[in-house]
């Protein structure tokens, strides 16, 4: 028998094993869920034969409380059961996806340790068949080759060999094939899985993490974890792993999804990563798109521009006057000069915008102004002024109670001496009473209650304030200008986008916030989105959480920025210990389409393409819009049919999506008319149009603007009409590379007379 074939025997019986005992834990499963299932029935039954069905049944309200905590508590147990049943239902389709053999130092025993997305462990021998890809032993098939390897084990460092390193296509529980690799995760399974066509969703790649992939998923040294990824990197997807990877170390440290946050560009890019944890086998954590959360805060004080319409304004506009006032005043706003402003406009306001007065009740002082302030800026434990100013209302409500309480006594003496309706007289001494103190309430919060959006204001009203604030900064040479364009917006109670993070950070500052205060691990996706007060407003927010924040300097649009701006994250977050990462691979795109895409900078990256090869990238002329509409339609629908299945017509501006849109459709209604000529091309798939309401993305055709397409991608790339005349600035050539490397195997450009791009 041929070495092969004992391989092949072996191996097969392995799998064998493995799957006999990962379905014998899945009958057990299967059995417990359905004594779960009767136990919850039985629950919620006896919860509505035995107790009230009344909200105003207040005596069975502590009953109905015992039987609703069992009814949960049985829930939860099912719910566990369940997400077991479906974990091993994943192992049955596929166990494992590698192997390695490893001799420890000190023994001379050889041990196959077999790595799968779920570990698998007979509960009868505790024998381990599989090891969990995130467990510390795992990591050595990541990030060693045959020969010298060590891991990190809770009791320490262990060193060995490698003597085998083996990969495994398995489905439908079947082995299909396997073989030896060295180095690295073979080129040859990588290969395979980026050929493949785009998901509507962003899927796991346990079974390709490279190994300074896996260095930043496994980090838990540093409390801030900056990684900058050149474009196609997997900076997302390693994110999404290390969230799974943090959970599963987190076992030991009570770490739950409940204390992670996602901070994520918008909506869609949220929906687009909601599979990755699930399919890990863990539940999802919470996101928000901070644009999103920004508006809700702030829209009780005016109409917010959101960070699309900003985006969108700059791009559509960005020669005229007031748009380069905008950016120049974004520039500003966003700066951690202005961060200094606001933080000296915070203790000039303490001390000389708050104006108490001496507070009195019944004829007699309580509390003079002067020992208020003093009271006030006693703030040895560092306490926000809206906390401090409440507290002092808190205190002169205490000391009018006695007052309260001897005035009510001694009308009560009055009516007892001279009579009278007694019951009147004591109800008309009560509201009395009420009213005196509402009055006395509202002349205190005169000074004890702060409006941050008030407050902000008044730095813009007068422009001494702001001359008297900036001594000895460097301030911008337009600020006379900017004040003036900011107090115009504030005025009518416009909030523009560059408002907003100055305005959350002035409310954080003053009045505090406990919103976030579970949240002990954050994740920052699209980092060259945020400014410096951005990133002085997450560090309010979530002052207790590390810190995972990914980005790439080259997909910054509104702003030019380069590596020294995680520097400055560093220096805000000010963490114990932080490190600074590069990725410099790029998987997403083809040799070819990467290739391209560099040419499209106007300064060199360094950036090595993956090697796979595919058809070089098309810069198609058109005489005519019309003839581009066409063209662009006719093209979408071929690469349907020759299989690929997300198609981006990507468009420079959302007013330009709309009208591409709305073009597409009636051109398609035409080729429909026309098919005779089109009987190679199905033209029956629907176009959508992604813009800010869009939830989702779905495969098919999709028209969408370049700064919404960022961190997504797609098989196929049509950009739309790279004219002069519509791409033409530095802004526009960023937005150009951002829309062309969201390509995977396809990408056509389009222009009408010249085109900016000089290859």
């Amino acid at each position: 028998m041929s070495n092969n074939q004992e391989n092949y025997l072996e191996e097969s019986e392995y799998l064998k094993q493995t799957l006999n005992s990962t379905q014998q834990e899945l009958s057990k499963q299967y059995e417990l869920l359905s004594g779960k299932e009767k136990s919850l029935i039985a629950a919620r039954k006896d919860m509505w034969e035995n107790s009230g069905h009344s909200s105003l049944d207040f005596d069975k309200l502590t009953e109905m409380n015992n039987y609703l905590q069992e009814v949960n508590s049985q829930a939860r147990s099912y719910k566990d059961t369940a997400a077991k049943i479906k974990k091993y239902e994943k192992v049955l389709y596929s166990p494992y996806f590698g192997r390695f053999d490893f001799i420890e130092n000190g023994f001379g025993e050889r041990e196959k340790i077999y790595i799968g997305l779920h570990s698998v462990i007979d509960s009868k021998n505790h024998e381990i068949y599989v090891y969990d890809w995130r467990a510390p032993i795992s990591s050595i098939y990541y990030r060693y080759e045959p020969g010298k390897a060590s891991y990190k084990a809770p009791a320490g460092n262990i060193e060995g060999d490698v003597i085998l390193k083996r990969q495994y296509k398995i489905e439908n529980s079947e082995l299909k094939y396997f073989f030896d690799c060295s180095v690295k995760i073979d080129d040859e399974v990588l290969q395979e899985v980026l050929y493949k066509n785009a998901s509507d969703k962003m899927k796991n790649i346990v079974e390709t993490i490279q190994r300074d992939q896996d260095i930043i998923i496994r980090d838990t040294d540093n409390e801030l974890l900056i990684v900058q990824g050149v474009v196609g990197s997997g900076k997302t997807s390693i994110a999404m792993h290390r969230i799974a990877f943090l959970l599963y170390h987190g076992l030991h440290s009570e770490l739950t999804s409940e204390n992670m946050l996602i901070i994520s560009p918008n909506t869609i890019f949220s929906q687009y990563v909601s599979s990755v944890l699930p399919e890990l086998g863990e539940e999802n954590v919470n996101q928000i798109a901070f644009s999103d959360y920004t508006v809700k805060t702030l829209k009780k004080k005016g109409r917010v521009e959101t960070k699309d319409q900003y985006f969108e304004t700059l791009i559509s506009s960005q020669d005229t006057e007031k748009v380069l006032l905008k950016k120049q005043s974004s520039k500003f706003k966003g700066s951690h000069l202005f961060v200094k402003i606001l933080d000296r406009f915070i203790a000039y306001f303490e001390h000389r915008m708050i104006h108490f007065d001496d507070v009195y009740f019944a004829r007699k002082i309580i509390e003079s102004r002067q020992r208020l302030k003093n009271i006030f800026l006693d703030n040895k434990i560092n306490r926000p002024a809206a906390e401090r100013l409440k507290r002092i209302e808190n205190m002169m409500l205490e000391a009018i109670r006695p007052l309260q309480k001897d005035r009510l006594r001694r009308i009560e003496k009055i009516i007892e001496v001279h009579g009278g309706h007694e019951f009147e007289e004591r109800e008309f001494a009560r509201l009395l009473s009420i009213k005196e103190s509402r009055i006395f309430l509202n002349k205190i919060r005169k000074f004890t209650e702060v409006d941050y959006y008030s407050v902000y204001k008044l730095l813009f009203k007068e422009r001494w304030l702001f001359e008297t604030l900036s001594q000895g900064l460097e301030m911008p040479d337009n600020l006379a200008q900017i004040i003036e364009f900011t107090w115009d917006n504030l005025e009518k109670d416009f909030i523009s986008y560059e408002d907003s993070a100055p305005l959350l950070y002035l409310k954080f500052r003053l009045e505090g916030s406990n919103e976030f205060s579970d949240i002990r691990q954050v994740v920052i996706d699209e980092a060259q989105d945020y400014t410096p007060m951005h990133y002085e407003v997450f560090n309010l927010l979530f002052k207790d959480a590390n810190y995972t924040v990914l980005g790439d300097v080259n997909q910054s649009m509104d702003k030019e920025i380069d590596l020294s701006f995680y520097d400055t994250i560093v220096k805000i977050f000010n963490k114990k210990k932080s490190v600074i990462v590069a990725l410099n691979k790029s998987y997403r795109s083809s040799y070819e389409i990467s290739t391209f895409n560099q040419r499209l900078l106007s300064k060199k990256q360094d950036i090595i393409p993956f090697e796979r090869h595919e058809a070089e990238p098309l810069i198609v002329f058109q005489s005519t819009l019309d003839e581009m509409y066409k063209t662009i339609i006719k093209d979408a629908y071929s690469h349907l049919k020759q299989g690929y299945k997300s198609i981006a017509i990507i468009c420079k501006t959302t007013c330009e999506s709309e009208n591409v849109y709305k073009k597409l459709r009636e051109m398609r209604k035409l080729l429909k008319r026309q098919n005779k000529m089109y009987e190679d091309i199905n033209l029956y798939t629907d176009i959508k149009l992604i813009d800010s309401n869009s939830d989702e993305i779905e495969q098919g055709i999709l028209v969408i603007p370049a700064y919404m397409a960022k961190g997504l991608e797609f098989d196929v790339v049509l950009v739309f009409n790279v004219s002069q005349d519509n791409y033409h600035t530095e802004l526009d050539r960023r937005l150009l590379y951002i829309a062309c490397t969201r390509a995977l195997h396809r990408l056509v450009l389009y222009y009408t007379g010249e085109t900016m791009i000089k290859l």
